[in-house]
């Protein structure tokens, strides 16, 4: 059975991040609020607390029940699971008299604890805090300090129990990865098994277990989600995979037409549907983006029940959901986590559509998406394709939705998406579109004043969608494609760049 590693979220805006730190070391973990009932400690081969924005001093601090775990178990703290571990245990946390905030370096180490085992005196380490811990419990032994950080990391004493004051999973920590790697294989023993064949082989027998001799429907889009999923899907059930593809009006130019095309070839059942007037009499008059998910959710529903109903006993319907989907859409009640934004294909089915929901790729990041994809022999080029909104152009054109709006984005995404390939810059962006804004601006064109709209065009990197940096592209691209985007599409006279990473701002505009 594999081992499994119990990440506790306390309300830390990178929680996600200390996951993608275990996952690289080939390590399976899973996020949970804190409050949650859906975790059971004794599944898991260690544990580890997040940071959070709250105080331990303070009245409303998250308080957790760890007598399962503590002294039984492998277990880090990290920053507030460090001031958790010290303050309701015997110590006393107070508030910092320096700014505990960026980049530290460590003074001192204790080179005998397996915890610091090949990380040297001087290691850069990242601190975001404003409390400290002023002094440790009886049984606590301090490890590791910074000039200005006494108890930067400890050990309890007869325990596999370790805290550090620090993030490890953000890469301004030069050693964190290491630190991680030194906790849970070399301290907890657990397994690095966690690979993407394993994942495939694993997910496969899941899914026969699971649906059976069951028929199954799966929304395609196109992309690298649902694509993986389909076939994950078609190895474990073959011709009980029944694939719809729904052209929701909302896609790229001429890729309704494309993406039929592309799966010709891979040995999948699909049928096309096109519900285009569907969709736009759905969002018709409305201009609020979580309305606009929401509308669009319902009509991708009331497709995929319709067409469920010309299946024969089709039990299943399948989605491609992936972690980042998850972890934006969950909100612990009561706790800390805030939800991001709504997505169409997360929070379960109306009563009336009587199918069971599949997620094969629920507990995977998109890079994992694509490795597993990769072991599975697809197409490197369907691999490598950006991701696309579930929402499609509907959460790119701020405000109502209208036909010649989605036309004129088409055009302008069309311009730029074609001109990232053609200057060998695609594969170099992660995710890139664009935007159309709800605003108009003055111009000129020829002798005449225009007063048309403006777009914005958006390009990032990033590795699974949950942090993402503006992709520095060329001034000559950019001023050779807006000048395409103005000359070619009628209706556009303005076109801005975005230079704004995840976090604090998303990805998409809506």
């Amino acid at each position: 059975m594999q081992q499994k590693v119990l990440i506790l979220d306390f309300g830390s805006q990178v929680t996600q991040l200390i996951a993608r730190r275990v996952r690289e070391l080939n390590i399976y973990c899973e996020i949970h609020p804190y409050n949650s009932e859906k975790y059971n400690f004794a599944d898991y081969k260690a544990v580890i607390l997040s940071g959070s924005p709250h105080s331990v001093r303070g009245e409303n601090a998250p308080k957790i029940d760890l007598s399962e775990v503590k002294g039984k178990k492998p277990l880090l703290g990290i920053c507030y699971g460090a001031q958790y571990l010290a303050h309701f245990f015997g110590g006393e946390v107070g508030a910092s008299n320096t700014r505990e905030y960026g980049r530290a370096n460590l003074s001192f180490l204790d080179h005998t604890n397996p915890l610091f085992d090949d990380i040297k005196e001087g290691s850069q380490v990242w601190m975001s805090h404003s409390d400290t811990i002023l002094n440790l419990p009886d049984n606590y032994e301090c490890i590791a300090s910074t000039p200005d950080v006494k108890n930067a990391a400890y050990h309890v004493k007869g325990e596999d129990t370790y805290a550090i004051q620090f993030h490890p999973e953000v890469y301004h920590s030069t050693d964190g990865a290491k630190l991680l790697g030194n906790f849970l294989v070399k301290i907890a023993g657990v397994a690095q098994e966690w690979t993407p064949n394993n994942f495939v082989e694993t997910t496969v027998q899941e899914i026969k277990d699971k649906v059976g001799n069951d028929k199954v429907v799966l929304g395609l889009s196109g992309g690298v989600d649902s694509t993986v999923a389909a076939v994950l899907l078609n190895k474990a059930i073959g011709d009980n995979l029944y694939c719809v593809f729904v052209n929701n009006g909302l896609l790229r130019k001429n890729e309704f037409e494309g993406v039929l095309k592309q799966y010709e070839g891979m040995g999948l059942n699909v049928k096309g549907v096109d519900a285009t007037d569907r969709f736009m009499k759905e969002l018709e008059g409305l201009s609020d983006p979580e309305l606009k998910r929401k509308a669009i959710g319902k009509a991708f529903i009331d497709v995929f029940d319709q067409e469920s109903h010309l299946i024969e006993n089709v039990k299943w319907l399948a989605q491609g959901t992936i972690y980042p989907d998850v972890i934006e859409s969950v909100s612990a009640d009561g706790g800390p986590s805030a939800t991001i934004k709504s997505h169409h294909n997360v929070g379960g089915l109306p009563d009336f559509m009587k199918l069971k929901i599949v997620e094969p790729l629920r507990m995977i990041f998109k890079d994992e998406v694509r490795r597993a994809g990769k072991s599975m022999g697809i197409d490197p080029e369907l691999l490598g394709r950006h991701p696309f909104p579930g929402p499609g152009l509907a959460i790119r054109i701020l405000g109502d939705i209208t036909p010649e709006k989605v036309a004129m984005l088409q055009e302008v995404d069309a311009i730029f998406i074609n001109g990232l390939k053609e200057h060998g810059l695609y594969d170099s962006v992660w995710q890139a579109g664009a935007i159309l804004l709800p605003v108009q601006s003055v111009g000129v064109m020829g002798d005449e004043r225009t007063y048309e709209k403006a777009v914005a065009l958006r390009a990032v990197e990033s590795t699974d969608g949950m942090t993402a940096d503006w992709v520095d592209l060329p001034y000559k691209f950019l001023q050779e494609i807006s000048n395409k985007i103005i000359n070619s599409v009628k209706g556009v006279n303005r076109v801005v760049y975005d230079i704004s990473s995840k976090p604090p701002a998303t990805i998409e505009w809506e």
